[in-house]
């Protein structure tokens, strides 16, 4: 399966259920590729959201200077070079950690229409009615309501956002739970191995929630569960 349909295939799945698969077929520790509780959806409605990465960093706080779009521009030219669709993931450097804010729907039209379907930052937003409307997938602090200066600095090169690094290129799978790096090791078969999981969990859950099994033998059952669907516990 070409890397667009692969993508297009994820999009069929929740992120928790991917992250849950990964840690069955994939040697990456889970603490490299899902991001920390800090960075979360606030248009819930739009996930998931599933596309490539493209990466910067950008100080919209410091107080005086002068913007600096350049690699905005640059970014954008990129974007729309991409066969595959792009998740913008900004790294916030300003001086001001709790003012710095990213982006609104004016940016956010220009990145839809280039190709970009959603962002991720360890900044804050604002304009989320006008995001929804375009509709564009936002991950990040929270709202801010203004910003200073823009001025973007490194584009293009690998930003820690969450806590954990993510690099151009990196497929970055989201929802209204967190978000999460696709290891490429295991990208190809991911989609088979989550619909697997999908259903172990259908029936592992089927098999918890009874009342009249004990501990002992759901403990059983569900083992063997997991072993009758490809998984090793």
């Amino acid at each position: 399966m070409e890397r667009v349909g692969i993508l297009e295939a994820l999009r069929d799945f929740d992120t928790a259920l991917l992250a849950n698969t990964i840690g069955y077929i994939d040697a990456t520790p889970p603490h490299e590729y899902y991001m920390g509780g800090s960075i979360r959806s606030v248009t819930p409605s739009l996930g998931p959201t599933v596309g490539v990465a493209v990466t910067c960093e950008l100080d919209s706080s410091t107080p005086d200077g002068e913007a600096s779009l350049d690699g905005y521009w640059r970014q954008l030219e990129s974007i729309a070079q991409m066969r595959a669709p792009v998740v913008w993931v900004v790294k916030t450097v300003g001086a001001r950690p709790d003012h710095e804010c990213v982006m609104g729907d004016g940016m956010g039209k220009s990145l839809y229409a280039q190709g970009c379907i959603g962002v991720v930052t360890d900044g804050g937003l604002r304009d989320l009615n006008g995001l929804l409307s375009i509709p564009f997938a936002a991950y990040c602090r929270g709202t801010v309501i203004h910003h200073g200066a823009l001025r973007f600095r490194r584009i293009d090169e690998p930003v820690e956002i969450g806590g954990i690094t993510i690099r151009p290129g990196d497929v970055i799978h989201a929802n209204q739970e967190g978000v999460i790096r696709v290891p490429h090791s295991c990208l190809e078969a991911l989609p088979a191995k989550a619909a697997q999981m999908r259903a172990f969990e259908h029936d592992a859950h089927c098999v918890l929630r009874q009342t009249g099994i004990g501990l002992a033998d759901k403990r059983q059952r569900v083992t063997d569960l997991l072993r009758s669907y490809g998984f090793r516990s």
